[in-house]
């Protein structure tokens, strides 16, 4: 059987390990119900294994994230248990054999080794039970709805921030799925229109992997790296709605200082409810969480505060999620033949009305007469 060899790095929030990852490593996690989006982060960072010391699958909801770890060819061992976050230490060597995990001389322990096949079965058992699982998802949010009305009806305390949101766009940044994808596909908008950049948590990172520098970063920070936080955006930390914001202690211990926002949801509904406030004309979201399927699968209990958002941004909103699928060309050769053909006559034309390059031209067509003897 082939042993897997190589260097751990553990972590219990697998958004806070990828950072780490280096291509080769063996990436150990406590993730429940592996999402996609952590999962793509992984294949991402080209990690030999993945170690989940809890089950990755869900028993009621077929989350997709083991199937796209085992579709980029990666080794996954699941369910090994919590021990491996104690015993495996950061940069160990470490080694996998079947179901067996080893610190060779010191401990080892077993799990599950998760095959294609084995996924499938599973997430079809799991499918089995959407319509539950669904049911009370849908209750829950119903629920959540009646507590926070205020949302939609515009009980909304919004910082008093720098930037000028009026008579301009805000471009709000998710890392969420195929964020990449489409903050490729609209660079062009971003280099005509300009808008106001906003880096939702990981979304300000993404920003700057693209070359962007975020105008506004908001969220709980915790998934933001030092260099993006101190790159000079203007900061709002996601409070509780009792005024608790755990994420503002970090930011004054890099020495720097920020604005919260007290509200319940997500840090990417209160970035929307920001740029709407402060009279924004058009919100272009990238990477945001917008169906019933993407909050099952990201272990989301509710989403009424989304619902209740996007009901009272509808008129400004526009998603960019798939925008990369909506337009895909290759330039045919003959395109490129006939554009320089094009060129080429225009340049002529005009190149004649000089006496000088009317005689250079003429030269040109005595030689080629000469060489091929005409």
């Amino acid at each position: 059987m082939t042993v897997i060899r190589g260097t751990a790095r553990r972590d219990r929030k697998t958004k806070n390990l990828v950072k780490r990852l280096l291509p080769g490593d063996i990436a150990i996690i406590n993730h429940q119900d592996l999402d996609i989006v952590c999962a793509q982060a992984l294949v991402d960072a080209k990690v030999k294994a993945v170690v989940n010391a809890v089950p990755s699958l869900s028993e009621n909801y077929p989350n997709s994230g083991p199937l796209t770890i085992l579709n980029a060819g990666i080794y996954l061992l699941d369910n090994v248990g919590l021990d491996v976050m104690e015993k495996v230490q950061e940069e160990e060597i470490v080694e996998i054999s079947g179901d067996i995990i080893t610190v060779p001389g010191q401990w080892s322990g077993r799990g599950n080794f998760l095959t294609l096949e084995k996924v499938e079965q599973k997430m079809k058992e799991a499918n089995k039970n959407i319509g539950m699982v669904l049911e009370s998802f849908v209750q829950n949010t119903i629920e959540y709805a009646q507590q926070e009305q205020g949302l939609l009806l515009g009980d909304v305390v919004v910082p008093d921030t720098k930037m000028v949101f009026g008579k301009r766009h805000t471009l709000i940044v998710v890392r969420g799925q195929t964020y990449k994808d489409d903050l490729a596909a609209i660079r062009s908008y971003i280099a005509e229109v300009k808008p106001i950049l906003v880096g939702v948590d990981g979304g300000a990172d993404a920003l700057r992997e693209f070359g962007y520098k975020p105008d506004v970063i908001i969220g709980d920070m915790d998934s933001i790296s030092d260099d993006t936080l101190k790159c000079g955006a203007e900061l709002i930390v996601h409070a509780y709605p009792d005024g608790r914001a755990p994420g503002l202690e970090r930011i004054r211990n890099l020495g720097l200082n920020a604005l919260t926002f007290p509200s319940p949801g997500t840090s990417e509904d209160i970035a929307m409810l920001l740029a709407y406030h402060k009279g924004t004309e058009l919100i272009v979201a990238v990477g945001a969480h917008s169906s019933m399927f993407e909050f099952l699968d990201k272990g989301r209990k509710g989403m009424a505060s989304t619902f209740l958002v996007r009901l009272k941004v509808g008129s400004v909103l526009v998603d960019a999620k798939g925008v990369n699928k909506l337009y895909k060309t290759k330039v045919k050769f003959r395109y490129l033949v006939e554009l320089v053909a094009a060129a080429s006559v225009t340049f002529s034309i005009v190149a004649y009305q000089f006496p000088v390059t009317r005689q250079l031209l003429r030269v040109i067509w005595l030689k080629l007469k000469i060489a091929l003897g005409v």
